[in-house]
């Protein structure tokens, strides 16, 4: 299992270009004993957030017991990925690589593991090991019937939604997206579609998609996009992303989507706001409003919500060559 001094070794190796950064985290290091999760594409060092003591407690609660289960049979892949996955919902993503990463040498057939890993490596912005590991996710599901996957955090009805082969597809296809990659991307996304199959995935990956082609100016395929798109649609769960395709249609303006609920909770409105404020911030990128566009991506930044894809995708443009 990950040790301080082994995930520091990473770092190091992750910083040695950057110097500056490597001796902030040395020196938060020796301070704290903090170790940054995540360098962000502007080289700024990101950190396990801290949350409310009761949350913290919730979620300490779950991953043990996901490492008792681990620890009690290591027969079962399943185990480890509860594990892995729950080291991450802490924040604790570069230990939860190392899991799923020892996971793949004891089951190296398991697509789960390379999906989940690939998720992670998303989340600390190692774009290109993410492409590598849903590429071989891919390989393996080849032929498997589709597979639902439990939710770690179940919605309000806590009934899952999401499947092994979409989320495979899905979140390769963001990998390409957030390296600019928008023709492989495209791909992905359409691929993706197919293992969409209630209207939250269908929501999720026709949003991507939409602002992909749009990326790439085929506007007629945007539009075609959203005539999928229905105001009645049941949603349970990705509500952001549906608001974004009703603003696409110009159903909702702009400041439907950027004024939050204020009874909202602190997290549920830090994801609404960078989730939703990237697809108005790209919105107006596309649309030529560079100025304005950028003026939203910067105020996503001030949030700190830095590992939800909405957040990746603000830093990505940020940090984009013109």
């Amino acid at each position: 299992m990950p040790t301080n001094k082994s995930l520091f070794l990473v770092f190091l190796i992750l910083l040695q270009a950057c110097t500056a950064s490597m001796e902030e985290a040395e020196k938060e290091q020796q301070a704290t004993g903090r170790l940054p999760e995540a360098i962000g594409l502007d080289g700024t060092l990101y950190y396990a957030p801290e949350e409310a003591p009761d949350v913290s407690r919730s979620k300490d609660s779950l991953l043990s017991v996901a490492r008792a289960d681990w620890e009690a049979d290591t027969s079962q892949v399943a185990h480890l990925i509860w594990y892995g996955r729950r080291m991450a919902y802490l924040g604790r993503y570069q230990e939860a690589i190392e899991i799923f990463s020892e996971g793949i040498e004891r089951f190296p057939q398991s697509p789960e593991l390379y999906r989940h890993r690939g998720h992670r490596y998303i989340t600390v912005r190692q774009f290109g090991k993410a492409i590598r590991d849903f590429e071989q996710a891919a390989v393996l599901a080849e032929g498997l019937p589709v597979t639902i996957e439990p939710d770690g955090i179940p919605n309000k009805l806590n009934i899952p939604l999401s499947n092994l082969q979409f989320n495979i597809y899905y979140h390769w296809a963001l990998a390409h997206y957030l390296k600019g990659e928008f023709e492989k991307a495209t791909l992905q996304f359409e691929t993706c579609q197919l293992y969409a199959n209630n209207p939250d995935l269908i929501v999720a990956v026709i949003d991507w998609l939409y602002m992909t082609y749009r990326r790439l100016g085929r506007q007629q395929d945007a539009d075609n996009l959203l005539n999928l798109v229905d105001e009645d649609m049941v949603i349970i769960e990705n509500d952001a992303y549906f608001k974004r395709l009703l603003f696409y249609k110009g159903k909702l303006q702009a400041s439907d989507l950027l004024n939050l609920d204020p009874d909202m909770g602190v997290s549920d409105k830090l994801l609404s706001m960078v989730t939703q404020g990237y697809g108005v911030g790209n919105y107006y990128l596309y649309e030529g409003d560079t100025t304005r566009a950028r003026a939203i991506f910067e105020d996503m930044m001030e949030t700190g919500y830095w590992a939800a894809f909405g957040f990746i995708a603000a830093e990505a443009e940020l940090n984009r060559e013109p």
